[in-house]
């Protein structure tokens, strides 16, 4: 049976101004961005990364920057945002986010996205579902293009999920999530988009 999100998202009330935040989390490679990208394209909504605040070398005590440069300035009815995203890899220097809209939905997609810190903030959270294995496999091949040997790459991802496994010890993101979903299965056959 599919779950028809749009109808969730429209019981729920804002929580930063007149701002509803859905948190898309999961492990690295499950498919939280795929599912984030569908959302944003049906929702008419805008994404925030988290990865472009935390780091191979800062995987998960980024989140006072998302509080400072994300919800704060939104409460205080900001139409823009702008903030200067984290580098991964040496020679990669990302290119500032400069006056990315405030739409009426934001999506914070990525690993702690449903935190308990962004708790107060976060209207609607998702957890994507899948085995590690499957994440593992995902993960190596998208940083394939790093310039890093593939064995490089597995030691820095086995190395990212044992902070990850700390993250979700703590916080039990699925356990809390509004909505799960499978991230080995194709989303449209699990969520329904219109009302």
């Amino acid at each position: 049976m599919k779950i028809n999100l749009l109808e969730k998202l429209l019981a729920t009330q804002p929580k930063v101004g007149e701002v509803t935040f859905i948190a898309v989390d999961g492990h690295g490679g499950s498919g939280k961005s795929t599912l984030a990208k569908i959302l944003a394209e049906k929702l008419n909504a805008e994404i925030i990364h988290t990865d472009d605040f935390a780091g191979w070398d800062n995987p998960l005590n980024w989140y006072p920057k998302v509080i400072k440069e994300v919800f704060e300035p939104i409460a205080n009815e900001a139409k823009t945002l702008s903030y200067q995203p984290a580098s991964w890899w040496e020679n990669h220097h990302p290119e500032p986010v400069v006056n990315q809209p405030v739409t009426d939905i934001m999506i914070l997609e990525g690993v702690s996205s449903s935190r308990k810190e962004f708790r107060d903030y976060i209207s609607f959270s998702i957890f994507v579902d899948t085995p590690k294995g499957i994440c593992l496999k995902r993960g190596v091949e998208r940083d394939s293009g790093t310039g890093k040997s593939k064995e490089e790459i597995t030691e820095m991802w086995e190395k990212w999920f044992e902070e990850e496994n700390e993250y979700m010890k703590r916080d039990n993101p699925k356990a809390s999530a509004d909505l799960v979903v499978d991230g080995t299965k194709p989303f449209g056959e699990q969520i329904e988009f219109e009302i």
